[in-house]
């Protein structure tokens, strides 16, 4: 027998809202996330017409130690906190030497 459950075993209601709840912030970090991108486009754009680095990184400290505190407060892990805003920083980077490199 599989340890797997049978895909035909009605969802309890109960989880089949939570499911749902889960999908729903999904969805709405997606469309944040899309927004931010589109600001840190603009962002690296502004940087390379004034000849600024791609990377700044007080600015980036700064931002982690705010994200870590906001994290904390609202009991989330601020090492996670950490870990998702290395993540975010370095794509934001990464597109912002890809647009300087094209000027």
């Amino acid at each position: 027998m599989s340890d797997e459950p049978d895909q035909a075993t009605t969802v309890p209601p109960e989880l089949a809202h939570l499911r749902d709840s889960i999908d729903n912030i999904d969805a709405a970090v997606i469309h944040i996330m899309a927004e931010r991108f589109k600001i840190t486009q603009r962002v690296g754009e502004l940087k390379a017409e004034l000849g600024l680095p791609p990377s700044d990184p007080g600015r980036e400290q700064t931002q982690i130690a705010r994200l870590r505190r906001l994290a904390a407060e609202s009991h989330l892990d601020p090492e996670f906190a950490e870990k998702l805003l290395n993540f975010i920083v370095s794509e934001v980077v990464r597109h912002h030497t890809e647009i300087a490199n094209r000027t």
